[in-house]
């Protein structure tokens, strides 16, 4: 089942939202990304930003349950909405 750039870019939207809600993750997110907090709402029209915090989100599964259940969305879809966008197709096993 694949999903529409748009509707990726949506979910993504949501998981930042969701991210800059959170007093403890977001400080580890703008630390992971180099990204200053003043910087997030120019950086998030950036697909390739996009796909950087749905690769953040990805790195753990609480977080993914979490944006999920806050969401509404099924846990399936940030893995969906990560290959919808740029570099998402590329997938590496190291």
């Amino acid at each position: 089942m694949s999903m529409s750039q748009d509707s990726a870019e949506t979910i993504a939207l949501q998981a930042l939202a969701w991210i800059a809600g959170s007093d403890d993750l977001l400080p580890v997110f703008l630390g992971s990304t180099g990204t200053a907090a003043d910087e997030l709402r120019v950086r998030a029209k950036d697909a390739d930003f996009l796909a950087s915090i749905l690769d953040f989100l990805l790195m753990d599964d609480a977080w993914v349950v979490g944006f999920c259940d806050t969401a509404g969305l099924g846990y399936d879809k940030p893995m969906l909405a990560r290959a919808a966008l740029p570099g998402g197709k590329d997938v590496y096993w190291t």
